[in-house]
């Protein structure tokens, strides 16, 4: 097992390392939180992250849940496929990668 790390990239920007899975979630969800300002507009850069399961995917929508009560604005980028299969089952894919108009 791997642990996960989130981390400022620059401004507005957050870097996500690491499995993010059952056996991290509780740790991811509370660094991720730590790292939301209220008003921020923020994008978490998946693409180091190296495996996720469901856990991971509930951490994803509770931060995006927590940047919506602090006003905040959360977006992903290069979300893993583990994690994105998950989320198209859930009905949730449209959460993490917004759909273009």
């Amino acid at each position: 097992m791997t642990g996960f790390r989130i981390e400022s990239a620059g401004p507005g920007r957050l870097a996500a390392s690491g499995e993010l899975s059952f056996a991290t979630a509780a740790a991811a969800l509370d660094a991720g939180l730590r790292l939301m300002g209220p008003g921020q507009a923020l994008t978490v850069d998946l693409a180091g992250v190296t495996s996720g399961d469901s856990a991971g995917l509930a951490v994803l929508v509770e931060w995006l849940s927590a940047a919506q009560a602090r006003g905040a604005a959360l977006a992903y980028a290069a979300v893993p496929a583990q994690i994105l299969a998950v989320a198209r089952i859930s009905g949730l894919a449209e959460l993490l990668v917004p759909q273009s108009s």
